[in-house]
């Protein structure tokens, strides 16, 4: 009896340490699949940890991230709290709950959270500036200047920190200090475009229309590819007279975004303005087609009919003007005139009489209370984007100062968490080509490659699913993923029938793969190569699966939350958009982990020499092994392979310019340009600015 009581306990202890293993297992997939940003897969696997152990606090905090970044912010708050009720010491939940709070606008309570984090780190850089936004918007600025001041003592050279409390000062009029702070800001950190934009717009709030344009040509040099900067230069250029760089400004923003309300409207009005009437017209079409109840789009673009003797047309958008804005006596005037002109007399007297009517009430408001009227004649030819006051209709429009506020606001939270290398510029290369059934178009098409050894392995392995080769792979939806849950499954089922079969363990090596269970892929991909010792797509698909398996370690990776980010811990080179200059290295010593991954590419170019991907992927090990010129012999061969091979191109490039190799580096910029990778042309914009 007594031996048959201590064999259960055994049996319960084992089963016990193996459900232990298991939901360790389940949560490290899940917190693989976070750092990757499959951040619906994540969840689910943090589910089944939950569902197994609902008294842990981690599941529910992992789970709080993905939702987070998911912009699931109420659910974010609910996970953390949940958290914090299983382990009230998980300061990073604390500050999750507080971010999550503050995208939901409850100040009150995401403060509260953030004064429980400072409690514990009282000079955390993350907390003490949402402290302060938080205070700003909750109407507490004094409060926030405090915090501020606290955390700028503390470390004088945050410049996201300087750039909220110039924002702080605008607020308060206090002009000379917010211009201050924009100006140390600069000096610490010359190569983001930010504080320039800011700096620019106060200048030009200040009509010092030189300094303005300074300060946005720098932040548009840094930044090229920010709208906004274009829109308010062409509003300086537009004060100093320079009409014709205006539009120039107002064509480039048009022609990253053809649906810029702004851009579209302002051009209209240029064009007008130097008699281009057809084509200010057809900027007026496009704004009225995205906007149909813009009066003002509708006023002007009535006004250019009547220009060009298209009374018809002109009548008909003042009508609609008129519909709207009865008591509008310069268009019931306009009105009147077009109805003379077309015959119609009758309707001609009637809207001149309601004109002089409208007009004469007019007059007598303004004398008697002529403040308004005085206040508007003195706000400039500008108007805000909100402002639909159809005596405003020729005015240039800027952006929203309350919005802008707030973007500015909402812009310096983000930047402090998060992968901040990547707030101001991309200047990344080109990520690794893998196997995969889901691809993600390009926005702009680049070529499409064709391998043999792809294709006969689509004939050959009987999988569900075409196999694709992509360095821009889809990520999985739900129902995506429940399949291949039950297609690992099915596998698990024929492999009890065929246990030595190595195209069923490449099925299934794939399916582990893509739901991020890499432990389990890279044992059945081994299995499918002891059984097919010249199983070519086999020691590729393992080559990722273990490149893949270096690129999270939950032993190094930092945890977003817990630690405060740095905006200017990016290098400053590569902010200005120059490479910094790479050593070069000799001498090759390789890595365990990285030598494997190059024996299975040097294998599958042994079996199959013409695989061009092979020799891309070998060349971001050598990268990361700072052997940079192996690097670039392996993007040269693989080009020779494939002479269309932009992303290689690319690479080479970005690579050549970090040695010191400008011509050979720009010529392979303008060839991956040319082959359909856009963010090549701004790497040459700025090289050739350097």
């Amino acid at each position: 009896m007594k031996k048959t009581i201590i064999a259960f306990f055994l049996i319960l202890a084992s089963l016990t340490a193996s459900a232990q293993i298991n939901t360790d297992r389940v949560m490290m997939i899940g917190r693989n699949a976070l750092h990757f940003e499959d951040y619906v897969l994540a969840i689910q696997y943090f589910n089944k940890v939950i569902t197994a152990r609902p008294f842990l606090a981690q599941p529910f905090y992992y789970r709080a991230v993905a939702k987070f970044m998911l912009d699931d912010f109420q659910g974010a708050e609910e996970d953390a709290t949940k958290a914090l009720e299983r382990n009230p010491f998980l300061l990073a939940a604390f500050q999750l709950r507080g971010a999550a709070r503050q995208n939901q606008g409850l100040f009150e309570l995401a403060a509260a959270d953030y004064m429980r984090s400072l409690e514990f780190f009282p000079e955390d850089r993350l907390t003490l500036i949402n402290m302060a936004i938080v205070n700003i918007e909750m109407g507490y600025t004094d409060v926030a200047k405090t915090f501020l001041e606290v955390l700028l003592r503390r470390y004088p050279n945050h410049t996201p920190a300087l750039m909220v409390r110039s924002q702080l000062f605008l607020e308060q009029n206090d002009t000379i200090r917010a211009m201050a702070d924009l100006s140390r800001a600069i000096g610490i950190d010359p190569h983001t475009a930010h504080p320039f934009s800011m700096r620019g717009l106060l200048h030009f709030q200040q009509q010092n229309f030189d300094y303005a344009l300074a300060d946005l040509t720098e932040a548009i040099r840094l930044n090229p590819f920010f709208e906004g900067n274009l829109i308010n230069r062409g509003l300086v250029h537009f004060h100093m007279n320079n009409l014709r760089e205006a539009m120039a400004d107002y064509d480039r923003v048009i022609e990253m975004d053809g649906n810029n309300l702004i851009a579209r409207f302002n051009r209209g009005l240029l064009r007008a303005q130097v008699a281009d009437n057809n084509r200010a017209i057809e900027d007026f079409d496009r704004v009225i087609e995205l906007e149909p109840n813009n009066m003002l789009a509708f006023l002007n673009r009535a006004m250019l009919h009547h220009e060009t003797g298209n009374l018809t047309a002109a009548l008909h958008d003042l009508n609609r003007v008129l519909a709207t804005h009865t008591d509008f006596f310069s268009g019931l005037y306009m009105r009147s005139e077009l109805r003379r002109q077309l015959g119609d007399l009758r309707g001609a007297e009637q809207d001149f009489l309601a004109a002089r009517r409208y007009e004469t009430r007019a007059r007598m408001v303004a004398t008697e209370n002529p403040e308004p009227f005085e206040r508007a004649s003195n706000e400039g030819d500008t108007r805000e984007q909100s402002d639909q006051d159809i005596e405003r209709f020729n005015r240039l429009v800027v952006a929203d100062r309350e919005s802008t506020s707030n973007r500015n606001v909402n812009t310096h939270q983000r930047q402090s968490r998060g992968r901040v290398q990547h707030q101001n510029v991309n200047i990344n290369p080109e990520p690794r080509f893998v196997l995969t059934y889901y691809v993600q178009a390009f926005e702009v098409p680049r070529p499409v490659y064709f391998s043999q050894m792809i294709d006969d392995a689509n004939r050959a392995l009987g999988l569900s699913w075409m196999l694709r080769v992509t360095n821009n792979s889809a990520r999985l939806n739900e129902m995506q993923i429940q399949t291949h849950f039950r297609s690992i499954n099915n596998y698990f089922y024929r492999l009890d029938e065929s246990p030595n079969n190595p195209d069923l363990y490449f099925g299934r090596a794939m399916d582990f793969m893509l739901i991020q269970d890499f432990e389990n892929a890279l044992n059945d991909i081994n299995r499918a190569i002891e059984l097919r010792a010249d199983f070519t797509v086999a020691y590729f698909l393992r080559a990722i699966i273990r490149s893949k398996q270096l690129g999270f370690d939950p032993s190094t990776t930092q945890n977003p939350f817990l630690v405060s980010q740095d905006v200017n811990a990016a290098s400053s080179d590569i902010l200005s958009g120059v490479l910094p200059r790479l050593p070069e290295i000799s001498a090759r010593t390789i890595s365990i982990e990285h030598n494997a991954i190059l024996r299975d590419y040097e294998r599958v170019i042994a079996l199959q020499p013409y695989f061009f991907f092979a020799h891309y992927n070998m060349a971001e090990i050598f990268k990361l092994e700072r052997d940079y010129r192996a690097a670039i012999n392996a993007y040269t061969r693989a080009i020779e392979l494939e002479p269309r091979f932009a992303e290689a191109f690319f690479n080479r490039g970005l690579l050549r310019l970090s040695l010191g190799e400008t011509v050979d580096g720009l010529n392979d910029l303008r060839q991956a340009g040319q082959l359909g990778i856009v963010q090549a042309y701004g790497v040459i914009a700025r090289m050739q600015r350097n």
